[in-house]
């Protein structure tokens, strides 16, 4: 039988320009399922800063989120446990193409902490969402790759790119069988005619695209998202909705909008299970596979 394991989903609301309050918040979510036995915990995209551009301080609390890498690191190896600390936004001033009149470019990077502490992968977001693109650096052309972790081999996308099946298509020709995707997806994501015309098609779009993503792909799904406050309950423009999608099961453990933690089983059988009867990852190692992808197969075909 495959392993079983244990993730949390952790919907944070993250305050505007507090990292150190977030990350305090951040720690006592992971230190909680760390105590229910789980292996992995994912926080949301922006979980450090929230998305604030306009903010006179969100380009320097940026900045000082970047230190927060070390922490989890720490963090992850003194509790055994896996961690996804979401997005952390970094500065590159590496050479004269990355600066601006305003700074250093800023890039939305997603990392995966092995419970050893080790960062054993890292993913620059690449399907900037319109308004982040005044803002952000996309990793543009770089190949979606997949890595090994404790839980199997593993790829991430963040929040747009869930749009993209292209992006989960090159993560499992890679190998991927779990997708964490960190998030920070609103209801009010859309122009005043698309909320007119239905004020909860972000939640449908959200909930039909990740269980699809794990069904085309014969792939875990961990999309975990931005809550709003808890206070607050489900009144809030952020959409919430973390979840673990499986093929044939569909979605387990989907949370509302207001910020929580949800502890989820993933059953990578299922996995197996799903892969026997779609086939997906089958056909596309076959002779004459009919599409073809950035990454180049063993052999040198696609």
């Amino acid at each position: 039988m495959a392993p079983v394991f244990k993730v949390a989903l952790i919907q944070l609301h993250p305050q505007p320009v507090a990292p150190a309050e977030n990350f305090a918040k951040a720690t006592a979510f992971i230190k909680d399922a760390a105590k229910q036995g789980c292996h992995l915990a994912v926080l949301p995209e922006y979980h450090l800063t929230s998305w604030v551009p306009d903010d006179p301080q969100f380009r320097q609390s940026c900045i000082e989120s970047m230190k927060y890498l070390e922490k989890y690191q720490a963090l992850a190896k003194e509790l055994n446990i896996c961690i996804v600390p979401g997005t952390i936004v970094e500065a590159r001033s590496d050479d004269d193409t990355s600066t601006s009149s305003e700074g250093p470019s800023m890039l939305n990077v997603a990392y995966f902490v092995s419970s050893s502490g080790d960062v054993v992968g890292r993913y620059q977001k690449k399907n900037l969402w319109h308004p982040e693109r005044h803002h952000l650096v996309s990793s543009a052309h770089e190949p979606h790759e997949a890595f090994d972790t404790p839980l199997g081999r593993v790829g991430m996308v963040a929040c747009w790119d869930l749009a993209f099946p292209e992006a989960f298509r090159e993560l499992i020709s890679d190998g991927a069988e779990i997708i964490c995707v960190p998030s920070f997806w609103t209801m009010r994501d859309v122009n005043d005619e698309g909320w007119e015309l239905n004020n909860n098609g972000e939640a449908e779009f959200l909930n039909s695209a990740i269980v699809t993503r794990a069904f085309e792909n014969t792939c875990a799904v961990i999309y975990v998202n931005a809550g709003g406050p808890a206070e607050k309950g489900e009144k809030t423009n952020f959409a919430g909705l973390s979840q673990l999608a499986l093929p044939h099961v569909g979605s387990i453990g989907r949370m509302g909008r207001a910020e929580g933690m949800n502890v989820v089983e993933l059953d990578k059988d299922v996995l197996r299970i799903a892969e026997e009867n779609y086939k997906v990852r089958a056909d596309m190692k076959r002779e004459g596979w009919h599409y073809a992808y950035t990454r180049i197969r063993e052999g040198g075909k696609l």
